[in-house]
């Protein structure tokens, strides 16, 4: 099903996006240049056309007659850009319209209904905390928000109605596209985690950037979006390393902080404060059980849930769907659960 509320990317929506990009030289956000921020550009200029408008077909060849020829002048006046035919694009997105006719829904409606149900809902939100337009690496950010809290604006959905957060988080740091990044390793070790851990964007393919697990990122996260608990995932890919680092906190200008700073500037002179534990030098990803992991392992996992004060739900150890332990079940299991220090889960409170 397909929200009948949600803005469709139009053609313009991709040139308009490459051509702003490419226009920005050294300056460049590093986007997909797939045509999202002027989506949301239109969305909040009310001049979106959204998927309940594909669907009013007779309304629809005019409303788009006025935008298109509005977006020519900017095309053609300002990025030096051959104009669109409007009768063309009319006539691609009607059929669209007719392909998409069958699955649009009151998706607001249809969610609400389900919890009526009492049945089981999962939002799972893209990107992540630094790549929100309000709470992120500002200018390097999305166009939407990706925090817990968008889900239910997206959805339309009350915030009463979510029962937990989960917090999905590699075993280290990685970032696709232009933006600061204190605990980025640009050695070797940032090559090796690229490569075992398969760190290629989703969408458009590009390499990420790598580096050591920020708990001052962490901490932000948990706190900007009520975490829970957390998914560890990837742990496998630090398999073998001597050993592991950790951002604890942040030198910014001779003065220690712990706390994540609003401004790119002021985040582009972090300099991460680390502590180092050993690594293992073993395989971990057919461990299939909390006690099968090597000692140091648990002894990592420790560390960051006791850094970022927050449960350890899930652990991943591969892309498999079996390459999971369940240190807790996330949906009905207990409130709190942590690994004490000999890696074992404990339960706090109810």
């Amino acid at each position: 099903m397909i929200s009948q509320t949600a803005h469709v990317t139009m053609p313009y929506h991709r040139l308009l996006d490459q051509a702003s990009e490419e226009q920005r030289g050294s300056q460049k956000i590093g986007t997909t240049g797939r045509g999202i921020g002027p989506t949301y550009a239109d969305k909040s200029e009310r001049t979106g056309i959204r998927i309940i408008d594909l669907m009013e077909t007779e309304s629809l060849p005019e409303q788009l007659r006025w935008t298109i020829s509005n977006k020519n002048v900017i095309l053609e006046k300002l990025y030096n850009l051959p104009p669109l035919d409007p009768e063309a694009v009319i006539a691609e997105y009607l059929q669209y319209a007719e392909r998409l006719r069958p699955h649009v829904v009151d998706a607001s409606l249809k969610i609400y209904a389900a919890i009526q149900d009492r049945r089981n809902i999962l939002f799972e939100g893209a990107q992540g905390t630094l790549l929100d337009l309000d709470h992120g690496t500002y200018p390097y950010v999305t166009s939407s928000n990706p925090v817990a809290g968008g889900a239910c604006v997206g959805t339309g959905v009350g915030p009463t109605m979510i029962d937990r957060v989960i917090g999905v988080a590699k075993a280290y740091t990685t970032r696709v596209g232009e933006g600061p990044f204190p605990t980025e390793m640009v050695d070797g070790i940032g090559q090796i985690l690229c490569d075992r851990g398969a760190e290629f964007g989703t969408t458009t393919g590009r390499q990420r950037r790598c580096g050591w697990f920020d708990a001052v990122i962490g901490r932000y996260a948990v706190r900007i979006n009520g975490l829970d608990c957390l998914a560890i995932t990837k742990l496998d890919v630090l398999d073998g390393l001597d050993e592991i680092k950790v951002c604890i906190a942040y030198d910014i200008d001779g003065e220690r902080c712990e706390h994540f700073p609003s401004s790119a500037r002021t985040f582009a002179r972090c300099e991460p404060i680390y502590e180092t534990l050993p690594g293992w030098k073993e395989s971990t990803a057919d461990c299939r059980k909390l006690e099968n992991l090597p000692q140091a392992a648990l002894d990592y996992l420790k560390f960051l849930a006791e850094l970022m004060k927050v449960p350890i739900a899930i652990v991943s150890l591969g892309a498999s769907r079996d390459q999971t332990i369940i240190v807790e079940d996330p949906i009905h299991g207990p409130k709190r659960a942590l690994l004490d220090a000999d890696g074992q889960p404990i339960t706090v409170g109810g």
